[in-house]
C-alpha cells in the first residue's frame, strides 16, 4: 500500500471514529456538512490538543480523491485521533526475517563505529564549561524592568509587548528583554514599547547605579483591543450582546488574518465573517492570539493579526 491509499485509508478510519462520537452521521466526506466539520474540530481539539481550520478538512478530506498529501504534522494528529503513533506507525509494513537480519546488522556495525564521537564530544563540553567557570568574565548585572497596566497597576506579560531602543537614527532597534536588563544596568537607555493591546509608550529608562528601584513602565490599553483579546478568551454568555459590541468596535473595513500552525498558511476574515466566526462556540478561539493590531483614526480596529497555536 503506497502512501496515497494509506492516506485513503486514514480518511475511512478518521469516519468512523467520527461516528463512534456521533452516530446518527452515517454518511461520507461527500455528505459531511459544516456542522459536522465543527464536530470534529471540537474533538480534535479534546481529544488530540491539536487544531485544524475549516480550510484543511475542506482541502485534503472532504474530496473523494486527493492529488497530493497533507502535512505530515497533520497526518500525526489525525493518526493519534484514530490510535495510531503517528502516520509513520500507520503506513509501516513489518520486513521480512531476512530484510530484518540485514537492517540488525547495518545498525551493529554503525553502532560500533560512532559510540565514541558522542563521549569525545561530552569531554569536550565538560572541559569548557569548567574553563569557563574558572577565566570567564562575571557577566554584567541584569536589571528587571516591571511592565503595569496604567489602570489597574497590574503586571504585563512580556510576551505581549515589543521593545524598541529609540536612537537619533530614524531608525528603531528591537531589542530583547535580556538586552535591555543588560544596557540599563551601566547607561540611561530610551525605549518605544509596542503592543497589540497597550498604546505605544516612549520612556527613558535610568540606569541602575543612578536609581536603585526596578524600573516601572506604565502601559495604557486600548480598550478596543482588550475587548476582543477578551472574547477570544472568554466563553459566550450572550451571543446578541457580543455581536453588538463587535459591530460597534470593529471598522467596516476590518481584515482579520489568520496564521495557520505548522506552516499551513494564512485563513482571511472580513468584518461579517469575523463577528460570526467570534459567536460560534468552537474551542479553536481559545488558541488564537492577537500578535498585531491597527486601528483607524476613531479608535475601531481596521486590522488584525492572529497566530493559531
Amino acid at each position: 500500500m503506497n502512501e496515497m491509499q494509506a492516506f485513503q485509508e486514514l480518511k475511512t478510519r478518521v469516519l468512523e471514529r467520527y461516528r463512534e462520537h456521533y452516530p446518527y452521521f452515517q454518511g461520507t466526506w461527500k455528505t459531511f456538512s459544516s456542522q459536522d466539520i465543527l464536530n470534529l474540530i471540537a474533538l480534535l481539539e479534546s481529544e488530540c490538543k491539536e487544531t485544524v481550520s475549516e480550510k484543511w478538512i475542506y482541502t485534503h478530506l472532504k474530496p473523494e480523491s486527493n492529488d497530493k498529501l497533507p502535512r505530515k504534522s497533520m497526518l500525526n494528529v489525525l493518526c493519534r485521533f484514530v490510535g495510531v503513533a503517528s502516520w509513520d506507525a500507520f503506513c509501516f509494513v513489518p520486513p521480512t526475517e531476512t530484510e530484518n537480519s540485514t537492517e540488525i546488522d547495518s545498525t551493529k556495525k554503525a553502532y560500533q563505529r560512532s559510540w565514541k564521537l558522542p563521549l569525545g564530544v561530552l569531554v569536550l563540553v565538560v572541559m569548557g564549561v569548567v574553563l569557563f567557570n574558572r577565566f570567564g568574565e562575571a557577566a554584567p548585572k541584569e536589571v528587571p524592568v516591571r511592565l503595569q497596566n496604567q489602570y489597574t497597576n497590574e503586571p504585563i506579560d512580556s510576551a505581549e509587548v515589543q521593545v524598541y531602543e529609540v536612537t537619533d537614527s530614524a531608525q528603531q532597534q528591537p531589542m530583547t528583554k535580556e538586552e535591555l536588563q543588560k544596557k540599563i544596568a551601566t547607561q540611561p537607555v530610551k525605549v518605544l514599547v509596542k503592543s497589540p493591546f497597550y498604546k505605544d509608550t516612549v520612556v527613558q529608562l535610568p540606569p541602575s547605579d543612578a536609581k536603585q528601584n526596578t524600573p516601572v513602565v506604565q502601559l495604557q490599553p486600548d480598550d478596543y483591543a482588550m475587548m476582543v483579546k477578551a472574547f477570544l478568551k472568554a466563553d459566550i454568555q450572550d451571543w446578541q450582546k457580543r455581536k453588538q459590541q463587535l459591530q460597534k468596535i470593529l471598522s467596516p473595513d476590518l481584515e482579520v488574518l489568520v496564521m495557520l500552525k505548522g506552516g499551513l498558511g494564512t485563513e482571511y476574515y472580513n468584518k461579517t465573517e469575523f463577528v460570526r466566526k467570534l459567536t460560534i462556540p468552537t474551542p479553536v478561539l481559545k488558541r488564537w492570539e492577537i500578535v498585531a493590531l491597527e486601528n483607524e483614526p476613531d479608535g475601531t480596529i481596521r486590522k488584525l493579526r492572529i497566530k493559531q497555536e
